[in-house]
């Protein structure tokens, strides 16, 4: 497997502005909602990814990367889809850096990474942060 680009978390979340959330759930029970949720609260623009809704959280929702605007520029790709879902996520950011010119770092919630997804994102050269919470990472490094 190709080296990743593991990026010094810290410095990934305190230059962030912006986090496209796949898998982001309009439901307040989910764990993607109340995480995304949080991360809003904290003062990240929040881009939710999910075909089933049309807003959350107050934000206009996606039904996929590629139908985000390209001048929208995401700084974070956290994704919360299961693990064989988390290589097509890590293509569809590939071709938006295509059109945009922008890497987001690919960020996989706890069980969600994949290795076909990790070696997409290091032949890419994206940062990827493999099976971390971003909430739990957030607190931890700056409370």
């Amino acid at each position: 497997m190709p080296d990743v680009d593991t990026p010094d978390l810290q410095s990934l979340l305190a230059n962030a502005e912006t986090i496209a959330v796949v898998g982001c759930s309009a439901t307040p029970t989910r764990t993607s909602h109340k995480i995304t949720r949080y991360m809003q609260d904290r003062g990240y623009r929040i881009v939710p990814v999910n075909p089933n809704y049309d807003e959350v959280l107050s934000e206009p929702c996606y039904p996929d990367l590629p139908s985000i605007p390209d001048d929208l520029e995401i700084d974070i790709v956290n994704i919360f889809r299961a693990p064989q879902h988390t290589a097509e996520m890590v293509r569809t950011a590939i071709e938006r850096l295509k059109t945009t010119g922008v890497r987001p770092a690919i960020w996989t919630q706890r069980g969600v990474s994949s290795t076909e997804a990790e070696e997409l994102a290091a032949e890419a050269g994206l940062p990827y942060v493999r099976n971390r919470c971003i909430k739990v990472m957030y607190d931890r490094l700056f409370s």
